[in-house]
């Protein structure tokens, strides 16, 4: 259960990230509104995953979940670019979150 709660910290942290370019400097309401909602959960539910998991993996997971997944919402949705050089890093970082998973297993 704590990997699942986790994981989805990670996934809303990729929701707030996105939020942010949507907020236009927090002078939007309601996207200004639903990115802050994404950061409390994100970070709250960061905070249970810690009652059991150690710091370092956890902290690394949840910036991995949501470094892979904005960059991955920025190519699809935004048209950024998609250059073996960046896929290539988004792999790298996707192994060491496995890596790090396995070795807490």
């Amino acid at each position: 259960m704590t990997w699942i709660i986790l994981i989805l910290a990670g996934l809303l942290e990729v929701v707030w990230a996105v939020g942010l370019k949507y907020t236009e400097g927090f002078t939007k309401l309601l996207p200004s509104a639903l990115t802050l909602a994404a950061m409390a959960g994100s970070v709250g539910m960061l905070g249970l995953a810690l009652r059991t998991l150690p710091l370092g993996t956890a902290y690394a997971i949840w910036t991995g979940i949501g470094t892979v997944g904005t960059v991955i919402y920025g190519i699809v949705m935004l048209n950024e670019p998609a250059s073996v050089m960046r896929l290539t890093c988004i792999a790298m970082i996707v192994g060491g979150i496995i890596g790090l998973k396995i070795s807490n297993a």
